[in-house]
């Protein structure tokens, strides 16, 4: 009776179970895949990557007379050469420390008026209907392939126009305007993602835009928002370019302060080592504190 049943219904065999037991050559792989030798590859390959930090540490943390004479290894045969006096130098080097203030002062709002601007106009994108909606984003996602040295002349004559070229408000309207298309294409594609339901529910409930952004959407976009404000803190915490071009002697941020100390002193290297790892350390610090949930962002819309 089941055998027919299982005709009628079309119902496929189990599979047939390999010769003498064996499991199949994707099995073995699968399995070879997911066992312990590849954790541990992956766990060296990251030990591997984290070798310059590391480095970095421990040279910052010995004399210039000892990093001239050995490699910062040699700390591991004679812990004694370790001396946090390269730190204090730093502390004592106004124009480090004031660099990395400027970097504060540019990094904060640059994050801030991004994720702001971005989510209240990716929100518009999303659920709110003007002319020429469709057409106005295409323009947005046309910006994302616009590089950022073909626009440093023109916005530097617009910039010396307006009296803000030189400035820290300069530096930061250049990283807003560059960093707004991205945050509008990420968080439009993801509020697109929430359920209409939802929002048809509490707009029943009288709720109306500025509330229903505020009180439903941003607590569902936390995710997106995290690693929208990691990508764009690390890329103005690093950034080089824009501002050697855009700050002047008074406001320069810690990387182009490092970068004119290797000009100006090239074997000022109680200085150069704990700056630099001081502003390596500082992303680092901010992504692992925020990387679930920037792993939750960037896996947005991945999975239904």
């Amino acid at each position: 009776m089941s055998a027919d049943a299982g005709k009628v219904t079309g119902a496929a065999p189990p599979p047939a179970p390999a010769v003498g037991g064996e499991r199949s050559l994707g099995s073995r792989l699968t399995g070879w895949v997911g066992g312990g030798l590849v954790r541990v590859f992956l766990v060296v390959v990251g030990l591997f990557w984290l070798v310059p930090t590391i480095g970095l540490l421990l040279a910052s943390l010995r004399t210039p007379e000892d990093m001239a004479a050995s490699g910062w290894w040699e700390v591991f045969t004679e812990p004694s050469q370790l001396t946090f006096g390269a730190y204090e130098t730093l502390l004592a080097n106004d124009d480090i420390t004031g660099s990395l203030l400027n970097t504060v002062y540019i990094t904060v709002p640059s994050t801030v008026l991004v994720v702001v601007i971005g989510s209240l106009a990716g929100y518009a994108f999303a659920w709110m209907e003007f002319p020429g909606r469709d057409w106005w984003f295409l323009a947005v996602v046309g910006l994302l392939v616009v590089p950022v040295q073909v626009a440093l002349i023109p916005i530097a004559e617009l910039f010396g126009a307006i009296g803000v070229f030189g400035s820290l408000s300069g530096v930061v309207l250049f990283h807003v305007g560059f960093g707004l298309p991205f945050a509008v294409f990420l968080l439009r594609n993801f509020f697109a993602e929430i359920p209409r339901e939802l929002l048809e529910a509490a707009r029943l409930d009288g709720a109306g835009e500025l509330r229903l952004f505020v009180r439903v959407v941003m607590p569902l976009a936390g995710p997106a928002i995290a690693a929208l404000g990691i990508f764009q803190f690390l890329w103005v915490w690093n950034d080089l370019l824009v501002a050697l071009i855009f700050s002047d002697a008074g406001n320069q941020p810690i990387t182009v302060a490092l970068q004119t100390q290797v000009r100006q002193f090239g074997n000022n290297i109680d200085v150069l080592a704990p700056g630099a790892f001081i502003s390596m350390v500082i992303p680092l610090v901010v992504f692992f504190a925020f990387q679930r949930q920037f792993v939750s962002g960037v896996m947005a819309g991945a999975v239904k």
